[in-house]
């Protein structure tokens, strides 16, 4: 059975919907480096905490995801509106202890990652202004896990474009304050990101709203939605912290070294993003097919990982021809420049064995291995961090780079161990499917 057509088709828009958001951080670092090293770096670690934050929602977001498209490969209408129902109610009990707790540790935060009080405090402003724009950030996070649970991948992309051409325009006009507007620096810039993304929410909103059916309501479904999202939003936000880690290992060699990577993180958003979008196609698209021919599972994993190895490889190869065109794009400082384009270089070895370990992620969690991929997540990650803390101090900054190739290798091993795709090694029971009680199909509303 082929599962790459029907991958593709998922992946694709949500690749759009998922760089246009990179895109807006791209933007933003391209503004502000014309402000200088030190604002650069205060953004970079300031949008680092938040790709971290991405992780906590992930927790409902990827639990919503699952747990609907189970319910819509079974035909489960009840258990749907459930899962939408615990959706919104675990996004009123998490998001305003993430952004107190977040506003409260905003200055300990950036004095954490920047030895400069200047780049410090820059990041502190900007995090004043991101932490309390994460309701509006979650709330978009679990509007578009509903209408991806539904095999909608379209619609959140057609939000996210919304948002990030709003943020186009408003990004110059309050960072540098042309005429009578104020210029408000980076604080300029996570304004018009929180504006960018209210729009999009509202009217994402409206169409939910529109699209929703009635039926009973029932009691919601928050223990499937936690225990399902729990290992999807845990892998991440390890993955994220480890990335924060890397970043406070890179800041003992300067500010410039964090502007450097900072730089090339984002600009690597445009491979690891296409990565998630498989990852995010694998969690509809295995659910909803294992529900009805459960003896998919392997041939479903194969073709999940060729995708990605390809697009890995792919992007390897650009980033190491257009490193010095890249980083010109984004700075004159000879310094920054050069190390970017040293780790462009590097990285290749990392993005390869990444891309396998990620898109596999989201096969692996709606098979319901969710806790052993997270396990693994959590070895690669520390060994990471552990290597970078000792490689560094003996190869610089290319001792950082190899680290993270060296850690991706292993759990890319780690996971292709876990998944057993390949003949002679036993598949996973059926015991560990996500699965939907199974209704009467006319219960079922695709809204």
């Amino acid at each position: 059975m082929d599962h790459r057509t029907p991958l593709v088709r998922l992946a694709v828009p949500n690749y759009v919907a998922l760089l246009s958001g990179v895109l807006t951080g791209i933007v933003d670092v391209a503004w502000v480096a014309r402000l200088g090293p030190a604002p650069v770096a205060a953004v970079a670690v300031a949008t680092g905490v938040e790709n971290a934050l991405l992780g906590i929602v992930l927790l409902i977001n990827g639990g919503v995801t699952v747990r609907l498209a189970a319910a819509h490969g079974a035909g489960d209408g009840a258990a749907a509106r459930s899962v939408i129902r615990a959706g919104w109610l675990l996004y009123t009990l998490i998001t305003p202890v993430v952004v107190l707790a977040g506003l409260a540790l905003r200055h300990p935060l950036a004095d954490a990652f920047l030895d400069d009080p200047a780049a410090a405090r820059l990041a502190a402003g900007y995090l004043a202004v991101l932490f309390p724009g994460v309701a509006i950030f979650y709330a978009q996070q679990v509007v578009d896990g509903i209408f991806a649970g539904h095999g909608d991948t379209r619609t959140p992309m057609r939000l996210a474009l919304t948002a990030n051409a709003l943020i186009l325009i408003l990004d110059p006009l309050l960072i540098y304050g042309p005429g009578p507007l104020p210029a408000l620096g980076i604080t300029g810039a996570a304004l018009a990101t929180t504006a960018g993304r209210a729009v999009a929410l509202v009217i994402g909103l409206v169409l939910r709203h529109r699209a929703a059916g009635g039926g009973a309501r029932k009691n919601p479904a928050v223990g499937a939605v936690l225990r399902t999202g729990a290992p999807i939003a845990g892998d991440f936000l390890v993955r994220m912290s480890g990335a924060l880690a890397l970043l406070a290992v890179v800041g003992r060699s300067g500010v410039a070294a964090v502007a450097a990577y900072g730089i090339g993180l984002k600009v690597l958003y445009f491979a690891t993003m296409a990565f998630y979008a498989l990852r995010n196609a694998a969690t509809i698209h295995a659910p909803r097919t294992l529900a009805v021919h459960p003896d998919q599972r392997p041939a479903i994993g194969r073709q999940v990982l060729t995708l990605a190895l390809a697009a890995g490889a792919a992007a390897s190869a650009v980033f190491a021809l257009l490193a010095p065109l890249i980083m010109r794009a984004f700075t004159a400082e000879r310094e920054v420049t050069t190390i970017g384009v040293l780790f462009l270089r590097c990285v290749g070895g990392y993005l390869t064995p990444i891309a396998g370990v990620i898109a596999l992620a989201g096969f692996l969690m709606a098979a319901g291995r969710g806790p052993a991929l997270f396990a693994v997540t959590v070895t690669g990650t520390a060994t990471q961090t552990v290597l970078a803390w000792w490689l560094s101090a003996r190869l610089d900054l290319p001792g950082v780079w190899l680290a993270m190739c060296l850690a991706a290798l292993l759990q890319l091993l780690l996971v292709l161990r876990l998944g057993r795709l390949f003949p002679g090694i036993r598949a996973f029971p059926q015991r560990h499917v996500v699965h939907s009680r199974l209704t009467r199909p006319r219960d079922f509303s695709p809204h």
